[in-house]
């Protein structure tokens, strides 16, 4: 079977609207880092958008799968129960919804999808945020606050590390999770990621900036121009975009694929 989030020739149009992706094919292995780079516009959260099924975009051709099973036509609850997650761009509020009961919702839930035991009391589910939220540096006041309601940016972006934490994923796509934050906000980001690595989780990091990719490793670079993947390699790709930008690399470019 094949092992890994694998997007194979995959287009994708924004529904009833223009095709945004062209045959983009990559993929995030367990255990590894994949880092997605590339301008502004270039389709890089709608890429994280399709592969989460979100309705806004409609796949035209190419297939997506998880672990070896097509996950193209799944709705994005049935993704999160096979062990997707994506932690968005720019994070959505849920007024009326506390952060704690929002979390222990969706991590019962998760759990019962998996087939494993619930956490069953309210004791031993705060026990396990406490020690999570501590490992973000998320503040524990705004655990009874409804979810990102008059948050801070570095607040939204801890939320999101905190999920990863406690829902431990099989495979995370984390879109933009270090834009708006300062070095001390960075440096919590990347000790989450590189827990969930470490822990074998397959991540797809969209990203801009080369200052969060010098805190984690990473193992394959992808970059994305107009819609197709114009330049993949390894960490020394994200090295060359950081010195010399975008403009060498050609609008039109063909996609090349990297193994899947």
């Amino acid at each position: 079977m094949n092992t890994g989030l694998i997007i194979n020739k995959l287009s994708v149009k924004r529904a009833q609207g223009a095709e945004i992706l062209h045959g983009v094919s990559l993929q995030a292995q367990p255990g590894q880092v994949h880092v997605l780079m590339g301008p502004n516009g270039a389709g890089k959260s709608t890429l994280g958008g399709a592969i989460m099924g979100n309705p806004d975009y409609e796949v035209t051709s190419g297939e997506m799968t998880l672990d070896g099973q097509s996950i193209t036509a799944m709705l994005p609850e049935e993704r999160a129960a096979r062990g997707l997650y994506l932690a968005f761009q720019t994070p959505v509020t849920i007024p009326g919804v506390s952060v704690s009961a929002f979390l222990q919702a969706t991590l019962n839930a998760q759990r019962t999808a998996r087939g494993e035991a619930r956490i069953l009391s309210a004791r031993q589910f705060q026990a396990l945020l406490s020690e999570a939220a501590g490992e973000v540096s998320f503040p524990a006041k705004l655990l009874d606050r409804s979810v990102n309601d008059g948050f801070s940016g570095g607040e939204k972006k801890r939320l999101e590390m905190l999920q990863l934490r406690l829902f431990q994923p099989k495979y995370a796509v984390l879109d933009e999770t270090d834009s708006g934050l300062d070095i001390d906000g960075m440096k919590t980001i990347a000790v989450a990621i590189r827990q969930a690595k470490d822990n074998g989780a397959g991540v797809l990091l969209i990203t801009h900036y080369h200052r969060l990719l010098a805190l984690v490793p990473h193992d394959q670079v992808s970059v994305l121009v107009n819609g197709r993947i114009a330049e993949a390699g390894g960490p020394e790709l994200a090295e060359k975009i950081e010195a010399d930008g975008y403009k060498w690399l050609k609008p039109t470019a063909s996609p090349k694929v990297t193994d899947a």
